[in-house]
């Protein structure tokens, strides 16, 4: 981490005080934070890393310095981080606690961040997930239909024949030679199952997934943030036209009828948003679950072997995937409408919160001190937030626990050779403290099941 640039240092306990046990700022000591003394010092907001290099290594730091502290976002902008699992729902049901930054974020006001902040696109958008109150209501009520159990299992030989193509495809295509899986299997397939939902066309998939990883990218430029702003949203109003004109059997053509029909109330704005919400929360999610359940597995292989006799479901591999690697980190932004005091600090009115999914996932409170590490048994496995909570629960939650729980066994019965292409530690993680995955998965399939 480059803390030349940053006003404190990003490890700064107190007023000249920092972690006795790190040597190289770059790399987090998980194994020393309770040498941590902090009831003595005013804490320094700590300063993220954008390139997203150690988010459990960070998480660990944050959970030390309490169950809400103070982080510095990239541009300078200061926000509480919240760590602890029960906290976390409980400002995910608190009505003091809002997402709409344009009634609630007073930094945002002023009209300065939008122009200047790199992130600006993670908190000015208009969507369900954004809206407060009445409004959340009213635009989660036309999604969420969409997402009901019997229509998500009618989904599952759609699913199905998918994955089958994808491992025959990459079966017959590398002759020994390593496979990216997140590239060929992880991606495409809810990039296929979400698309064909929606009604986006495959010829404005391959624009649409990279504006959405460059978004992503937390190391990106103001610069080049505000381009991917105004091509994404550009394609948006090529998908737009073009439904309008061939209106199919698919969500966005549902959802443009409603608009247009003006019973709603939904604006163009919040059409686009709302739909760039479901795909990106349709894809990026089950993406990272997929890449980092696979490999979980091959790097703990007797969690393998639990799966394979029926110790444990691939439902609980789901859980505990989840629960140890959020598919989203780290979540700007929520914003306190009043004072909440949470009895250790109070959060002013108009301070944002960013909720530490990542962190909260390993919440030693609540896991025991095996939370960092990987087990299908593990009776909390299921008490994680990976997928919101309450009223801000995930709509496409059980879409991707169906193509997790077809697609997973799938990937291991016809490879039961599968293994890694490389050291574990020479996969890298994404360049984002949001997004948490692997920028590749190379694996060596070995022979196919007959």
């Amino acid at each position: 981490m480059d803390t030349t640039s940053c006003p404190y240092d990003p490890h700064a306990v107190g007023p000249g005080v920092t972690d006795p046990g790190i040597t190289d700022p770059d790399v987090i000591n998980p194994d020393v934070i309770d040498a941590y003394v902090i009831d003595a010092y005013v804490i320094d907001p700590y300063v993220i890393d954008p390139t997203g290099r150690d988010i459990h290594g960070e998480g660990a730091l944050l959970r030390a310095r309490g169950r809400a502290t103070q982080v510095e976002l990239p541009g300078g902008v200061v926000v509480w981080a919240v760590t602890d699992c029960e906290l976390v729902k409980r400002l995910l049901t608190d009505p003091r606690v809002s997402r709409d930054t344009h009634q609630h974020w007073p930094a945002w006001a002023s009209g300065e961040l939008g122009d200047t902040w790199s992130l600006a696109m993670w908190v000015s958008d208009r969507n369900m997930i954004t809206a407060y109150g009445a409004e959340h209501t009213r635009l989660r009520k036309l999604v969420a239909k969409a997402f009901t159990f019997r229509r998500t299992a009618a989904l599952r030989p759609r699913i199905e024949e998918i994955s089958s193509a994808l491992l025959d495809r990459i079966a017959g295509s590398h002759g020994g030679e390593p496979v990216d899986f997140r590239a060929e299997f992880a991606q495409p397939l809810p990039t296929q199952v979400i698309s064909e939902l929606l009604g986006i066309p495959a010829d404005l998939r391959p624009d649409l997934l990279r504006l959405i990883h460059a978004i992503l990218q937390t190391t990106t430029s103001l610069e080049d943030a505000k381009a991917t702003e105004r091509d994404l949203y550009a394609l948006m109003g090529e998908l737009l036209a073009a439904k309008r004109r061939e209106p199919g059997e698919d969500l966005t053509s549902g959802l443009i009828t409603v608009r247009d029909d003006g019973g709603s109330g939904l604006t163009e704005r919040e059409l686009i948003d709302t739909i760039l919400l479901m795909f990106t929360a349709g894809y990026e999610t089950t993406v990272n679950l997929l890449d980092h359940a696979v490999h979980a597995l091959l790097t703990h292989p007797g969690q393998l072997a639990l799966l394979r006799d029926g110790t444990a479901g691939w439902e609980d591999l789901v859980d505990e995937t989840l629960r140890l690697e959020a598919p989203f980190a780290n979540m700007p932004m929520r914003y306190a409408i009043e004072d909440i005091d949470l009895g250790d600090v109070v959060i002013p009115k108009g301070d944002a919160m960013m909720i530490a999914f990542g962190a909260a996932g390993r919440d030693p409170g609540l896991h025991g001190e095996t939370a960092d590490a990987f087990d299908v048994t593990r009776p909390t496995r299921r008490e994680h937030v990976a997928f919101g909570h309450g009223v801000h629960h995930c709509v496409g939650a059980p879409l991707a626990r169906l193509e997790a729980t077809v697609a997973l066994p799938a990937v291991f019965e016809r490879f039961p050779g599968i293994r890694l292409a490389e050291p574990p530690e020479g996969i890298l993680p994404l360049e984002s403290f949001i997004s948490n995955g692997h920028r590749t998965l190379p694996v060596l399939l070995g022979p196919a099941a007959v």
